[in-house]
């Protein structure tokens, strides 16, 4: 029942949030009235702190940022400041209650609006220079006007806000600790990793840059182009997207010695984890990272927003600023870097870097599947005196997939599974190939991988390959899922391809098999072709198709 409440609560936004693809007239409604939930919030009232909304911050070039101060009231001393930066299409508004919270427990706490969003001034920089030097610049105003201690000074942000945090810190060594929730790693991965432009998440940045904010029309060229399959104009664009990847700023970072929370969902799609695993694997700074269950910013807004579910990524947030900035001891002193929350189980695990140090990789040799079996995943090669190829259609797609784009990534959050009937599935249009019955529990913690022997027979195909934790009555229960494109593929031509799922944490229980089943489309992405063309899986003693699984 408490999930059916959940879901009807949720469902309303979701719903207009998948809308981008199918009708834009339908999304904007609901994007305003959402964005205007926080278009001027009401503030928190306490007796330990004041606040000051009628702040405006002047950017080098002149324009203005619309900003608000939590500010103690017992003011004994220079005071941990934190700044906070807004989300894509929200405003300075956006932290009231964390502002709140923090000037309780004694630090001035200053939240501004990006350039181009709310009723700050210019053009939305989507986290470009300018928006870097703004960032710098509002710390010189906290500074200059406020009683703050110059040596204990972070910065914070959901999703826009956290790349902005990394990558200003990067630039400023006057910040000493950093909350990146729900960013990004790389900006080229998230709009186009594996080739494949991010359909429906893409779709809803720029209609809400649109709707919401003033934005740099080079925006909305980049992404028609990436949509597009533009090969021609990607040099640029990439050149654009890397000035706007924190990954890109590591070194900068590992020389001031930022320390750094990330918080990363698994099912956030908009900015899928893999390249911030890379990046939090590069830094040398003192680090940690939550990853949960749930979609883009759903275990940063969830929880505070509605008291269910415990907040546990606001909480980490409160107890980082508080060692690395108040140097009070907490949890953080002895925590292990990485916590993974397993999925649909009330449990998390704690590890010392990542990729975690104590899996192994578990690899299985895919085997063709005849006209009485399914493929099977082996623990040998394949071998015969012949080789041998399966075919799939790309004419439409099938039961394997991410399904409802948003939603069903939230309800994960509450435990609720996507699921398949993997022995329904389309013969024609996708191909699945299974273990054994697994005689003790497989505990996947990191990023699977597949490598695929194929011969397309079109010039732009897509494959989309999904892991499956399946019963004995052939129910899939989605682990992860990955996907690559091939935009200017040869017809014809054997051809490898190799690309990595999705980060997870995932238990299959003994008894189960794991299924690795492929299609050619899915919601969440775009599809190269229109067209009903074929891909052969081919099977030779010489080159294996494989998947390989990290595991405890």
């Amino acid at each position: 029942m408490k999930t059916k409440i959940i879901a009807l609560g949720l469902a309303a936004l979701t719903t207009f949030a998948a809308q981008p693809v199918i009708a834009d007239e339908g999304f904007l409604p609901a994007l305003s009235f959402a964005a205007g939930l926080l278009d001027k919030g009401v503030f928190p009232q306490s007796d330990l702190y004041t606040t000051d909304d009628n702040i405006s911050i002047i950017a080098d070039d002149g324009v203005n940022l619309d900003a608000n101060v939590f500010v103690p009231t017992n003011l004994e001393g220079d005071l941990p400041a934190v700044i906070f930066i807004n989300s894509w299409a929200l405003n300075e508004y956006e932290y009231l209650k964390q502002a709140g919270d923090l000037a309780e427990k004694g630090y001035i706490v200053l939240s501004y609006t990006t350039r181009g969003f709310g009723t700050s001034g210019g053009l939305i920089g989507t986290a470009g220079p300018d928006d870097l030097s703004d960032y710098s610049k509002a710390i010189d105003f906290l500074i200059e006007n406020y009683p703050v201690d110059v040596n204990a000074i972070g910065s914070g942000g959901v999703s826009y806000g956290s790349g902005i945090s990394l990558m200003g810190a990067a630039q400023d060594s006057r910040v000493k600790a950093v909350a990146a929730m729900s960013g990004w790693g790389s900006l080229v991965e998230a709009l186009y990793g594996n080739q494949t432009p991010r359909l429906v998440w893409a779709e809803i940045l720029v209609l809400a840059g649109q709707n919401q904010g003033n934005p740099d029309p080079i925006m909305a060229e980049h992404w028609e182009n990436i949509k597009n399959q533009n090969l021609a104009a990607l040099p640029p664009i990439i050149e654009w997207a890397n000035a706007r990847s924190p990954i890109n700023y590591v070194d900068q970072l590992n020389a001031n010695g930022t320390a750094i929370y990330f918080s990363k969902a698994y099912g956030d799609n908009m900015f899928q984890a893999n390249s911030l695993m890379d990046m939090f694997s590069q830094l040398t700074v003192p680090k940690y990272i939550d990853l949960v269950s749930g979609t883009h910013a759903t275990a940063e807004l969830i929880p505070p927003m509605t008291g269910i579910g415990e907040d546990i990524v606001w909480n980490n947030v409160y107890d980082w600023f508080d060692f690395h900035l108040k140097g009070e001891a907490n949890k953080m002193a002895d925590a292990k870097p990485v916590n993974m929350k397993v999925k649909f189980k009330d449990q998390s695990d704690s590890f010392e870097a990542y990729p975690i140090p104590e899996a192994t990789d578990k690899t299985y040799y895919f085997h063709p599947r005849s006209a009485f079996d399914t493929g099977d995943l082996e623990s040998y090669p394949y071998q015969s005196w012949r080789g041998r190829d399966n075919t799939i259609n790309a004419w439409a797609g099938t039961i394997f997939s991410t399904q409802i784009p948003i939603l069903s990534q939230i309800l994960e959050q509450f435990e609720v599974p996507i699921y398949a009937s993997i022995p329904l599935a389309s013969k024609v249009r996708s191909i699945y190939f299974d273990s054994d019955r697994l005689s003790n529990p497989m505990q996947i913690r990191g990023e699977p991988s597949v490598t695929l022997q194929i011969q397309p027979k079109h010039d732009k195909v897509q494959l989309v390959a999904y892991l499956y934790d399946m019963d004995s009555l052939g129910t899939g229960k989605l682990i992860t899922h990955g996907v690559m494109t091939l935009p200017n593929a040869k017809s014809g031509k054997k051809i490898t391809v190799d690309f990595e799922l999705v980060t997870t944490a995932y238990d299959v229980p003994a008894g189960h098999k794991v299924v690795l089943a492929i299609d050619t489309k899915d919601p969440q992405y775009k599809s190269p072709s229109s067209k009903n063309y074929a891909i052969d899986f081919e099977f030779s003693s010489k080159k294996q198709s494989t998947l390989t699984i990290p595991t405890l």
